[in-house]
């Protein structure tokens, strides 16, 4: 592997800390939101969509990986709050991701599930559906159109909630052919009217009975920017396969997901989801997994293994990646230096002190998205605390800051022969495990 960053130099290393972003070593991350009205012009929920960059269009993409980038951006790495606040969010899932049942993994009270108009209607599509409604999803049917050859539509129809018309490339006859079908016959579904592009559009399905609405006359689809950490796929390889053996310890999984900063952060935000949320502050990543369960944390590793074996970025951002990782181990053999009973808190704060650097999002938001104790998140937004001296020590390390180093290794009564007998073996740790 690449390793961007040489310990040796100091000088060099400050100033590729410095110049990462203008180097483009960071992962940008992009999900569109396009709102949905009622009748009344209020916004009732959002859909939401794939984007690759700033540009306001679609890009060529693989169904599955497109959807599993809308899900991951929205539940672990922007976070489905801030897209969507309290609102439902509808998104597209394709055939294989219905039949792989990744809408299991995700809040019901959420999501609701698009059907893609090009998935065939089946009875094996709608065993699917009733699955998925069981679950307590809703569901839509997007850019529907009758069919003279479909024999399942009354079945089908039963499980659906919304049915979304295509205003812009549908004709009368076909739009009609829908609204007569369910005006007569299915009150359980709520007609959206997709692509409206004008007023009179508007006023033309509100007064025929489509009650939801949306459009490049309401909205065009809002770009929510974000970062990502850069993953690393063999380690979710690696756990998913130690979660498969039955004698596995919660120790074993924990230790591994210590590995790589992408992941630890991720299992914080998992257990801060709509899916899990809990009230209890995480002490260590172990304490996070035992939270969740290794069931559940089986459930997320697999929907991020489909999506990180579709878009890798292993390497990107490595430098800071490296330098988190360095700094997480420092701080916890610090700490076990002074005896200290809650060590792995003191790995929680190394591990996410560059958490604002990799993401480019301020530490004091980051830090409302993830469930760690009031001292270490205190700690990570700089105020001083018991742990403040620990965490500038390791940085003053990492940074190779002379001065602050002797300074800081005196304020905890650390010699300089032990301070750099722990700094060879977190240095070690740290670039063994991206080697």
């Amino acid at each position: 592997m690449l390793n961007l960053i040489d310990f040796i130099f100091p000088i060099w290393y400050n100033y590729v800390i410095e110049n990462l972003r203008i180097w483009g070593i960071h992962l940008d991350i992009f999900v569109a939101r396009q709102p949905i009205f009622g009748k009344n012009e209020q916004i009732f929920a959002y859909e939401l969509l794939y984007r690759n960059s700033q540009q306001n269009s679609m890009p060529t993409i693989d169904g599955d990986a497109a959807t599993l980038d809308v899900l991951t951006h929205s539940f672990l790495t922007i976070g489905i709050n801030e897209l969507a606040g309290e609102k439902l969010c509808f998104i597209n899932f394709t055939e294989n991701l219905l039949e792989k049942e990744v809408v299991s993994k995700f809040p019901a009270d959420r999501i609701v599930v698009e059907i893609l108009e090009d998935i065939p209607i089946t009875a094996s599509l709608l065993q699917k559906l009733r699955e998925i409604k069981r679950l307590g999803f809703l569901i839509a049917l997007d850019d529907f159109v009758l069919q003279e050859n479909v024999t399942l539509y009354s079945e089908l129809f039963s499980l659906v909630n919304f049915i979304k018309v295509d205003f812009l490339s549908s004709t009368l006859a076909e739009r009609q052919a829908i609204e007569r079908i369910v005006k007569a016959n299915y009150p359980n579904i709520v007609l959206l009217a997709e692509k409206v592009e004008t007023r009179e559009q508007f006023y033309e399905a509100r007064a025929v009975g489509y009650e939801l609405f949306q459009g490049y006359f309401f909205a065009k689809p809002e770009i929510i920017k974000g970062t990502e950490i850069p993953a690393n796929l063999a380690q979710y390889f690696r756990i998913i396969s130690l979660l498969r053996d039955e004698t596995v310890s919660v120790e074993e999984i924990s230790y591994e997901i210590e590995r790589d900063v992408s992941l630890s952060f991720k299992v914080l935000k998992m257990i801060n989801s709509p899916a899990v949320r809990t009230k209890s502050k995480v002490r260590s990543i172990k304490q996070g997994v035992l939270m969740l369960g290794l069931e559940e944390l089986s459930h997320w590793l697999y929907v991020l293994l489909l999506r990180e074996s579709k878009t890798n970025h292993l390497g990107d951002g490595i430098a800071l990646i490296e330098a988190s990782l360095f700094r997480a181990k420092l701080c916890e053999l610090l700490a076990r230096r002074k005896f200290l009973q809650n060590a792995s808190e003191y790995f929680l704060i190394g591990m996410f002190s560059l958490i604002d650097t990799l993401l480019h999002r301020p530490m004091i938001h980051l830090l409302q998205d993830l469930p760690l104790s009031d001292e270490v998140a205190a700690t990570l937004s700089g105020s001083k605390t018991e742990m403040s001296p620990f965490l500038e020590l390791t940085i003053a390390c990492d940074e190779v800051r002379w001065d602050d180093m002797n300074s800081k290794a005196a304020e905890l009564t650390i010699d300089h022969e032990t301070l750099n007998g722990l700094y060879l073996e977190a240095r070690r740790w740290a670039t063994e495990i991206l080697d």
